[in-house]
């Protein structure tokens, strides 16, 4: 930080003491100071010598109020000069007036709760003779209702110490980023039992919702293609949406087409939710059109290739029995865009509405549709169950006794994706691939807030990484233990329900038994730029298990190392 400049009015003031200070040699008799009760005195002062003449005191006044207006413009101009050329004391001052106010107002709070303690304390002190005067003393002195309540007006209170610390060092740069942030998850340097800085994120008081009423006889054929899982079950909850825009019973693929949806997922849960049919599995379908299926009509939203469906998948759709209509995109110009344009319900009704029995829309996973309305928690759709799509019973059970098992119930949980993530990430204008020492920094932070003993660590990593990153992540001297589900073990019995109904071992069952995992845990550490995190957070969102502490792994921060492109 560069020394500070003396201002002007600084400069002048030295001066004039140091003026003050010289005294000449030959005045070695101090002159006689007169008081100004000297009243009777007054007339001869008036009368004397040393008085000016008439003029000359005129003239003198004259030239004290030219050299003050001079001095006045001089001072003006060089102030406004200095301003304009330095704004950054400017940003300085302006920072200091409002960590003031920031301090005034920690002031008040901390006040009030020193108040709330000594109503407290007297209560301790001095018993109360009687239940009417212990009324009386707790409704006349302002006192927290709990424990909880003080902590909760204290860790405020360390709050907005940050954000005085911020508010004066906002107008100082350092490196690319400012020390000033608006951030609620800040390492506030408070962790401990008892002190919830992690907190559970309230939920949503309303959502936007609609209700599917589906028509018996009308139905929306379900088509996911692109990725894997995941991506499949953003697809899945978006032609939910679809077929409650447009009245219509989902149908659920088959398993011979795309994923054996009722391995992972809890189905009769879906129409549970809304008391209702809403969705068919294929046999279902097949058994309604006693094998005579077809779907009359192509309505494509992606319009190059249309539906996302290419020559393999429509001859794969054929061998299911099913005979196919027109296929045609809803926007034919849509096929020169490189990126999908945004839609809204408006565009979807005209587009979209049909009196044919059975329709299709294709693949939606890259569909950029009512983006904000769709990721709400809990959906877009009413119902009444915290989240429509879930992990099936078996895997939550098996979930909750693998946390019970090794983890208990304060643990983070890491999704840690490494595989074909190196090359994917560094094509992105900001890479999403940290080295394992920085990804170390970045999760240790995460354990001082929340305070956990350990953490489940998900990740397809080999051990050479995952090694590395143990031996790093270290918390007051101690390691911080990362658990990864074990080989299955017939002694031990977490995973028995599994195994007993011949899903052991499956890779989907695997996958949606680690995202339960995480989205059980007390905090959540996700991968950018992965579906399978992203589907962590839904469930977490849904589930109210969602923390102030989750994030991305080193949010806000780029590698600090980045090999080139090929």
């Amino acid at each position: 930080m560069a020394a500070r400049v003396p201002s002007d009015d600084e400069l002048d003031s030295g001066d004039e003491v140091e003026n003050r200070t010289l005294v000449s040699k030959n005045d070695t008799k101090s002159p006689r100071l007169s008081s100004a009760l000297e009243i009777g005195q007054f007339p001869d002062r008036i009368g004397g010598r040393r008085l000016f003449p008439r003029r000359c005191f005129c003239f003198f006044v004259f030239l004290i109020a030219v050299f003050l207006s001079v001095l006045l413009a001089l001072l003006l101009f060089r102030g406004g000069f200095t301003a304009h050329a330095d704004s950054q004391i400017d940003r300085m001052r302006e920072s200091e007036l409002g960590a003031l106010y920031l301090l005034k107002s920690q002031q008040a709070a901390l006040l009030k709760i020193w108040n709330s303690t000594r109503a407290v304390a007297a209560d301790v002190a001095s018993p109360v003779p009687s239940a009417v005067n212990s009324t009386s003393a707790t409704t006349n002195l302002p006192k927290l209702e709990s424990f909880v309540e003080f902590q909760s007006a204290l860790l405020e209170q360390i709050k907005i110490n940050k954000e005085i610390q911020n508010a004066l060092l906002s107008s100082h740069e350092i490196g690319n980023r400012t020390s000033g942030t608006s951030d609620d998850n800040l390492n506030l340097g408070v962790s401990g039992v008892g002190v919830d800085v992690c907190k559970k994120v309230d939920p949503l008081a309303s959502r936007r919702t609609i209700e599917w009423k589906p028509k018996k006889d009308r139905y929306l054929f379900a088509i996911c293609l692109s990725g894997q899982m995941s991506n499949h079950l953003i697809c899945l909850e978006k032609h939910m949406f679809f077929a409650a825009l447009l009245d219509r019973v989902l149908i659920l693929p088959s398993p011979n087409f795309d994923y054996q949806y009722d391995k992972v997922l809890d189905i009769d849960h879906i129409n549970e939710c809304f008391g209702r049919k809403v969705s068919i599995t294929f046999d279902e379908f097949s058994a309604a059109q006693k094998n005579k299926m077809k779907i009359d009509r192509f309505i494509c939203y992606i319009a190059s290739p249309p539906c996302y469906l290419d020559e393999d998948h429509i001859n794969r759709l054929k061998n299911l029995g099913l005979s196919l209509g027109k296929i045609e995109p809803a926007w034919p110009e849509d096929a020169k865009l490189t990126k999908q344009k945004k839609r809204v319900v408006g565009d979807i009704m005209p587009k979209f509405s049909s009196d044919d029995e059975v329709i299709a829309i294709g693949d939606m996973f890259y569909a950029d549709v009512e983006d904000e309305w769709v990721a709400q928690p809990g959906g877009p759709l009413a119902h009444k169950c915290k989240t429509v799509i879930q992990p099936s019973r078996l895997i939550h059970i098996t979930a909750q006794r693998f946390v019970q098992t090794f983890l208990g119930s304060n643990y983070i949980a890491l999704h840690f994706r490494r595989h074909g993530f190196l090359k994917f990430c560094n094509l992105k204008d900001k890479s999403c691939f940290f080295p394992i020492p920085q990804a170390a920094e970045c999760v240790i932070r995460v354990v001082e807030k929340a305070n956990a003993p350990v953490i489940y660590l998900s990740t397809d990593a080999a051990s050479s990484e995952t090694n590395l990153l143990q031996s790093l992540v270290f918390l007051n001297g101690k390691p911080v233990p990362l658990v990864k589900r074990p080989e299955h073990n017939s002694t031990e019995k977490w995973d028995a329900l599994l195994y007993r109904n011949n899903l052991g071992g499956d890779s989907q069952v695997e996958a949606m038994l680690d995202k339960t995992i995480c989205a059980l845990s007390s905090v959540f550490i996700g991968s950018s730029d992965s579906t399978f995190t992203e589907d962590i957070i839904r469930l977490r969102r849904g589930w109210s298990s969602a923390s102030q502490c989750d994030e991305y792994l080193c949010e806000g921060e780029m590698p600090n190392y980045i090999a080139e492109n090929e």
